[in-house]
Formats: structure tokens, C-alpha cells, sequence
């Protein structure tokens, strides 16, 4: 055996780890998924293929309005971190008396326990005796108690803010540390010629931090498009299922009702959105990094 041939080899026994773990964890469970979602299991100890009978139902019970819903919270939640990560890290990263103190500050949403800060908001959300509706009242912007989490379009954007105020500091320690990875020299360069700070930042900043955008808006995506605990806890889907996205319909069907195979219908296309979604989103921000670069 050559040099190259026992490189090779050993290069698969080292991979041999990852490879069953992909296998095992992955693969297989995917796989019996796919396969479930072409059967009618239920509770039932045997169940029979129907072939795309689940996929078929699936549109005709609202789902278009659940895919529709998702689609809207993940836009506007991975937005809105990706705005407000990109604006906390810039202002971290500026020279500014206290500047360790306000980024420890950035920190409690993403340590403290997602279910604790959770029920935290759901608190706050609260008519009778939640913060945000009596801070309303005593400025005079509401006339009475307002329960949010009680009225389709206000419990949707709560659930919104929730997940944007938990997710913004995971987003803005990356984007930090990629703007800390921005050699120095390419600002005083461009202060010594004049520059502004908003002509530095489009210029400088924005196009070196692509990369890491376009990382975590795919990590948040998933993470965004997938998220449970959240809808759960504060709404469960409600009012009337004006907070219920994919995941929560996927939950509600194969667990709630013990309806595995429409589940696992669901589940198929949950990750059928998000390959496709994924794939266009980053086709779209790769073009967008090659004009700014230009």
C-alpha cells in the first residue's frame, strides 16, 4: 500500500465516527419519517400505506394559512434580529466609556433559561397586572387593561418580540466579533481620507461581515422557523390559531392527536421548506455580498 493509499484510509477510519453518527441520527430517523408520512399510523398496533393521501389532506384543512403565518413570523423575527444584532454590534464595538459593561448587559436573555424568560413575557403581556399594559395606561395610550396574548394580530407580534428579544444577543456576540476581526488599519485609512462613520460602515464594515451575516441569518432561520417553546408557552396557537405556525400544527397533529402519519406529513415538509428556503435565501444574499464587494 502507497503513502496516498494509507492516507486515504485513514482519512475514512477517522471519518468513520461522524459517519455513523449521521447515520444513526439523521439519516435513519429521516428516513422512517418519509416513510411514516405515506402511512395512516395513528394508536393503532398496524397501519397501511396510502401513498400521498396525508400530503393530499394536508392542503385541504388551512394549511396554506399555517405555511403563510410561518413564513410571515420567520421574516419578520430573523429580520428584526439580524437589524437590531447588526446595530447592537456596531455600537459595542465603538469606543465608549463603559463599553464591558453595556456588552455583559447584552447578555441576560441568552442566559437566563428560555422557558423562564418566556413565562417572564407572558407575565408582562398580561391585561390585569402586566408591565407593557400598565405603563400604556399611565401614559395614556390605552384606556383599559389590554390583554395581548387575548387578540389574534397582537398575541402574533408578541410572540415575535419574545423571540427577537431572546435571540438578539446570540446575533450580536457573533456580528461583534466579526467587526473585532476587521483590521484597524482600514479605518484609520479611511479617517485619514475623510471618511464618516456611515460611509466607513457601508464600505468597510458591511461587506467584511457578509460572511458572518449570511452565517447566522441561516442559523437564525432554522433555529426561527423551528422554534416551539415560544408559541407554546405564551399562546399554545391561540387565539383561534392565529399564532400557529408549521411546527406547532406538526405538534398538534401527530402528538396531540395521535395522528403520526399526517405528522410526520408535516414534518417532510417542514424540512422541505427550510432546504428550499435556505438554498434561495443564501443564492439571494451571496448576490447581495458580490454588489456590495463591487
Amino acid at each position: 500500500m502507497t503513502i496516498r493509499q494509507s492516507a486515504v484510509v485513514f482519512a475514512w477510519i477517522l471519518l468513520i465516527p461522524a459517519l455513523l453518527y449521521v447515520l444513526v441520527i439523521v439519516a435513519y430517523p429521516l428516513a422512517d419519517t418519509i416513510n411514516l408520512s405515506f402511512t395512516n399510523a395513528s394508536l393503532r398496533r398496524t397501519y397501511d400505506w396510502i401513498g400521498f393521501d396525508n400530503y393530499r389532506n394536508i392542503f385541504k384543512r388551512g394549511f396554506s394559512e399555517v405555511i403563510l403565518r410561518t413564513l410571515v413570523w420567520t421574516f419578520f423575527s430573523v429580520g428584526l434580529k439580524m437589524v437590531i444584532g447588526t446595530f447592537g454590534a456596531v455600537m459595542l464595538n465603538a469606543a465608549v466609556p463603559g463599553r464591558t459593561m453595556f456588552r455583559v448587559l447584552t447578555m441576560p436573555p441568552w442566559i437566563v433559561p428560555m422557558a423562564i424568560g418566556i413565562f417572564m413575557w407572558g407575565w408582562m403581556y398580561n391585561g390585569q397586572f402586566g408591565m407593557i399594559s400598565g405603563l400604556l395606561q399611565r401614559f395614556g395610550v390605552i384606556d383599559g387593561p389590554m390583554p395581548f396574548l387575548a387578540f389574534g394580530t397582537s398575541a402574533f407580534w408578541a410572540t415575535i418580540v419574545t423571540d427577537v428579544w431572546i435571540g438578539v444577543p446570540m446575533v450580536t456576540i457573533y456580528l461583534l466579533a466579526a467587526i473585532q476581526s476587521i483590521p484597524r488599519d482600514l479605518y484609520e485609512a479611511a479617517w485619514a481620507d475623510g471618511a464618516g462613520r456611515f460611509y466607513r460602515f457601508r464600505r468597510i464594515t458591511l461587506p467584511l461581515i457578509v460572511p458572518a451575516l449570511i452565517t447566522m441569518s441561516i442559523i437564525s432561520l432554522i433555529s426561527t422557523f423551528n422554534s416551539f417553546d415560544i408559541i407554546w408557552i405564551l399562546t399554545q396557537g391561540g387565539p383561534s390559531g392565529k399564532t400557529t405556525t408549521m411546527i406547532i400544527d406538526t405538534y398538534r397533529t401527530a402528538i396531540g392527536s395521535y395522528k403520526f402519519g399526517e405528522g410526520a406529513a408535516r414534518a417532510v415538509l417542514i424540512c422541505i421548506f427550510l432546504s428550499v428556503f435556505c438554498f434561495a435565501y443564501f443564492r439571494l444574499i451571496s448576490r447581495f455580498s458580490g454588489a456590495t464587494m463591487r
